[in-house]
């Protein structure tokens, strides 16, 4: 089980080092992560974009470590060559740089060479929160907007194989909604109920969850002793799976910016993680997303 993003680091740091694209890879605070990475965690870049401009940002932050450089300067050539690197098998992880996402995601999706695995694709955050003692991921809160039950239960898969790839043997997953009353005009808590029957069932392999449950419940003991609720996972639940994407933003920002939280994301169901950070997010969440996406592997 990993704790932190500095457990990452020691954990990805004992394993072989994992390579990763980075499409369109002129920009600072991108530069600035992807060598961090590389010296902490053993992540050897490839640099896909405008190789002068790449070379002056080097420089402009002292970036000494090894990488590769191809120059492209058109930022749609470069994405899809980045895409193509990984579909080739020549990395490991693809990352999102000075790219519209749209773009990004359409080289991603490409038939013939993108990174299609016949899998769902779905956003996994994960929030190390200040005095909590554990991390806390989230999904999906940056990619389906309103799923429904079938598409729910794929995301959970996505969740709960790249959280087990990370050393967590059987994670505690909370189907939150706004009480724990099923109720057919909520259809979250129709949802969530269905999916807690399929994971007792052995849906979902090794794993505890339960649904539905709001959200201070899962996270709070006391919250759950002063309901009368008896639930195995209230105060030591790892991963939340939210109804629609509109909670998993709020709920993400409202850890990022109200308590502080360290925050990375990853996309899930392709054929390699997909780093798909804002280009307004800072050198250290992006360096986290990193870390994440190698955790994965």
């Amino acid at each position: 089980m990993i704790k932190s993003y500095s457990a990452m680091i020691e954990k990805i740091s004992c394993l072989r080092g994992s390579t990763m694209s980075v499409a369109v890879a002129q920009d600072k605070d991108i530069l600035e992560a992807v060598y961090k990475a590389s010296a902490v965690a053993r992540v050897q870049p490839i640099l896909f974009g405008d190789a002068r401009e790449i070379d002056r940002l080097k420089n402009e932050i002292g970036y000494t470590g090894e990488c590769k450089t191809i120059d492209e300067p058109d930022d749609l050539a470069a994405t899809k060559a980045a895409v193509r690197s990984v579909h080739n098998g020549e990395a490991d992880v693809l990352m999102k740089g000075l790219v519209n996402t749209s773009d990004y995601l359409r080289a991603v999706l490409n038939k013939d060479e993108g990174l299609r695995s016949g899998k769902m694709l779905s956003h996994l955050a994960a929030f190390e929160i200040p005095g909590r003692g554990r991390m806390l991921f989230l999904s999906d809160g940056g990619f389906n907007i309103a799923p429904d039950l079938d598409e729910k239960m794929e995301i959970l898969k996505n969740a709960l194989g790249a959280m087990r790839r990370m050393g967590y043997e059987r994670p505690n997953v909370a189907v939150v909604t706004a009480n724990e009353q099923v109720n057919e005009k909520a259809i979250a808590t129709v949802h969530a109920d269905a999916i807690a029957k399929a994971a007792s069932s052995g849906e979902f392999g090794e794993c505890v969850v339960e649904g539905p449950i709001a959200f201070d419940v899962a996270i709070s003991k006391e919250a759950a002793h002063h309901k009368r609720i008896d639930s195995k996972i209230s105060g030591c639940v790892d991963l939340i799976l939210v109804p629609t994407i509109e909670v998993g933003n709020v709920l993400g920002k409202c850890l990022s910016i109200l308590v502080g939280a360290k925050m990375a994301g990853v996309v899930l169901g392709a054929s390699a993680p997909v780093v798909l950070t804002s280009r307004s997010e800072d050198a250290e969440s992006k360096l986290n997303s990193i870390l994440l996406a190698a955790s994965c592997l």
